[in-house]
């Protein structure tokens, strides 16, 4: 790339591929050190998946529920400089065939299961299950959740979600994906430890609107389509798409496991009391019922509700966890080698590194790169 002090050739510095968090994030930090930059998205909307859609005054979670939650205090004040983050606390609900059970593991699950009520019944328990299941080395998922938390956990709680999940029977899943469980002895239900969490009042729109102050953004722009014409327009590209599709899926494709949601606008103001509810039976299609407006402690007369089903993912759908397992390691490490190798090319996110990110985790990725990129 050219030096500061060169004139400039092209009439922006970086052409941004993708409006998610990581581009967004990327836009911003080089609008703030002096660069022109140019944001493209085939969507028709900025913020990726945290894209929220306004419907009756609610902000519904299009691409499923997004909860803020980080131990960095700096990430944090961040994102809290761009829009302030109320104080929810995530707080899911497990439904399995009827009967009602906290989320994590904690002493009001134990209590709901077996009654039991001191930290020191509910240990006992578990070892007990654990002991008699005499597991010493787990070969699978099934084997690993249950050495670690019982028979009952296992079967109410974890069995059936995880298998609808990934599309595949739990003793055909590799042990390494529950390597731990979260299990408290306490009576707490905040699903994450973080120090810090939120949604952004208003909605994710705000943060992506925010990051974006001072880039152009064109939507509904197919970068394989038109990729000639807006390489030639910027200096540099900043690629936050598939890899396996930047190259032509040269290597084969990379699998994923994709979701499909069905939302729903609903005439009545409090449809299961809870944002999010997990459905951890097998028979039922969906893995969790998501409620918008509880994100933002709303008081709506109507509600929106969004099911959430887990599917395969094909080309054409929205992939969003990938599947590392051997094959796909080895299918990335070879593009991940082509793309060390491009010149003028910045690759990051989630879909360029083939790896699962939380929203934290994908700003402080963003703030990294552009950090050593601008010395700042």
């Amino acid at each position: 790339m050219q030096s500061d002090s060169s004139p400039a050739t092209k009439p922006f510095d970086y052409l941004i591929v993708g409006a998610g968090l990581w581009g967004c994030v990327f836009a911003h930090q080089a609008v703030k050190h002096g660069k022109k930059t140019l944001v493209v998205d085939r969507r028709g909307h900025i913020g990726g998946n945290t894209y929220c859609e306004n419907v009756e005054g609610i902000n519904v979670h299009k691409y499923g529920a997004h909860i803020f939650h980080t131990n960095d205090k700096p990430i944090w004040d961040f994102v809290n400089s761009f829009v302030e983050f109320n104080r929810y606390t995530n707080s899911p609900i497990a439904n399995f065939k009827g009967e009602l059970y906290n989320l994590p593991f904690n002493m009001n699950t134990f209590y709901s299961l077996w009654k039991v009520k001191t930290p020191e019944e509910a240990r006992a328990k578990i070892a007990e299950q654990v002991r008699q299941a005499d597991i010493t080395d787990p070969q699978n998922l099934e084997e690993q959740a249950i050495s670690l938390v019982g028979t009952d956990i296992y079967h109410k709680l974890i069995k059936g979600y995880t298998e609808k999940q990934w599309g595949r029977k739990a003793t055909e899943l590799p042990s390494f994906i529950i390597k731990r469980l979260p299990v408290r002895f306490t009576y707490d239900n905040n699903y994450f430890n973080d120090k810090y969490q939120g949604i952004p009042i208003g909605g994710y729109n705000k943060l992506s609107e925010g990051l974006l102050e001072g880039s152009e953004v064109r939507l509904g722009t197919d970068y394989f389509a038109n990729r000639k014409e807006l390489e030639a327009l910027a200096e540099t590209v900043v690629y936050t798409g598939k890899i396996d599709e930047y190259f032509d899926f040269r290597f084969g494709s990379l699998e994923y496991r994709s979701l499909r949601f069905e939302h729903q606008l609903l005439d009545q103001e409090n449809f299961q009391g809870n944002a999010v509810v997990n459905y951890t039976e097998a028979e039922v299609p969906y893995t969790r019922i998501i409620e918008h407006k509880h994100f933002e402690f709303g008081t709506q007369p109507k509600t929106v509700v969004t099911y959430e089903y887990p599917q395969e993912w094909t080309q054409g759908a929205e992939p969003y966890y990938p599947i590392n397992d051997t094959r796909n390691d080895e299918v990335f490490r070879k593009y991940k080698e082509l793309a060390e190798n491009e010149s003028n090319v910045i690759f990051g996110g989630r879909l360029a590194e083939y790896r699962y990110y939380d929203m934290h985790q994908v700003i402080g990725s963003a703030l990294k790169r552009t950090k050593v990129l601008f010395q700042s």
